[in-house]
């Protein structure tokens, strides 16, 4: 299971504390989702090597239209494994869900945002992850903390319908706000998920970040094509 991450200047720890925690706590890796316009400076190789977790960079796309974050989706999505948008409008969280670039709409129903069986149906077809951000849920207090998990139920109520892709996380902007797999799964079962849902989408992190990374590998073409070794006789696409 991996966590998603708010690393220094995004968050209040370093991407290196947030790395030990979550492998203290038992996750396998940590996708580092920085908004693009508050990216971190951590080297990621050495964080992986001294703490023994896997740490994916990704990026939280934030803009205040869909023509802007267009643009940035097209800059990052040769440079990052795992490409999130911060959803919460209507327009935004349209356009999240219409692009096969997109790995994961974050944040759709915070502010103004909604989320209906039209978008889930976009999301499912074009592979695009929706978050479901137990932040809320876990940091809010009274009448906040009831619209929040009324916004998750009625979310995970159009997921589940549509069978649209999805991931889970504690949303963390400190190593203080990690909650281990077991705490989430305990959450999750106050508000409605089975354990195997809240672990479902916990680990659908660390498929996403599978997936893409096989996908920029040399030997990628397409998915379920991939180039053989012209040395062992299968030079030709398989």
């Amino acid at each position: 299971m991996y966590e998603a991450v708010h690393g220094r200047p995004d968050g209040d720890s370093t991407v290196a504390r947030q790395a030990l925690t979550a492998a203290e706590f038992g996750f396998e890796g940590i996708v580092v989702r920085n908004h693009g316009d508050a990216d971190h400076d951590a080297d990621l190789d050495a964080v992986r090597s001294e703490y023994d977790i896997d740490v994916v960079d990704g990026v939280e796309v934030r803009a205040d239209d869909p023509s802007r974050a267009s643009g940035y989706v097209g800059n990052y999505r040769d440079e990052r494994t795992v490409v999130c948008v911060h959803g919460g409008t209507e327009r935004l969280n349209r356009f999240a869900v219409e692009q096969s670039a997109v790995d994961v709409l974050a944040h759709p129903m915070v502010g103004d945002g909604d989320f209906n069986h039209v978008l889930a149906k976009e999301a499912a077809r074009n592979g695009v992850r929706v978050e479901f951000s137990l932040r809320r849920v876990l940091r809010a207090q009274g009448g906040r903390r009831v619209r929040a998990i009324g916004d998750i139920r009625k979310l995970r109520e159009i997921v589940d319908h549509y069978d649209t892709p999805y991931v889970v996380t504690a949303d963390p902007r400190s190593h203080l706000q990690l909650r281990a797999p077991r705490e989430l799964r305990a959450v999750g079962d106050a508000i409605g998920f089975d354990p195997e849902d809240i672990e479902r989408g916990l680990a659908e992190w660390g498929r996403l970040a599978a997936r893409n990374r096989e996908r920029t590998a040399d030997a990628f073409v397409e998915p379920g094509v991939r180039r053989g070794s012209a040395e062992t006789g299968n030079g030709d696409d398989q």
